[in-house]
């Protein structure tokens, strides 16, 4: 079951929770306890609060964003960047989880709006880059 934002900035919260199985309760108050909210716009156009609260949870993001190639070419796990997009020179975009397990592909999307969580749609999503995410 995927876990979904429960703030309309939430994404990056959630994406945490649906890596690491924990409800997005759970995960939102490790992040205020760091100092992370989802309504801080600096937040958008930032990659290290979600680094920052994986490793809160032990788990190894890459330090450096990856451009997307293609689907094929992805780690097994990843966190995307979609819905890029730049707003005065500042760029913007909505987390997602990319995940492979015997050779099936999956995105879990957080988004409320969607009927389906779990997305094969990938010719629609359009990522912009990736981090590789490492569990141990």
């Amino acid at each position: 079951m995927s876990v979904i934002q429960e703030e309309v900035t939430g994404c990056g919260i959630a994406s945490v929770a649906n890596i690491v199985g924990l409800s997005y309760s759970d995960v939102k108050a490790k992040a205020n306890s760091l100092g992370i909210y989802a309504d801080d716009d600096s937040l958008y156009s930032d990659t290290e609060y979600v680094r920052k609260l994986l490793r809160e949870y032990g788990v190894v993001a890459s330090l450096v964003e990856h451009p997307f190639e293609s689907w094929d070419s992805l780690p097994n796990m990843a966190l995307l960047s979609i819905k890029y997009h730049e707003k005065g020179g500042k760029p913007y975009w909505h987390w997602v989880v990319f995940q492979r397990q015997q050779d099936v592909a999956v995105v879990i999307d957080s988004a409320a709006y969607l009927e389906n969580n779990e997305r094969t749609d990938f010719h629609v999503m359009n990522p912009k880059w990736f981090i590789t995410i490492s569990k141990n």
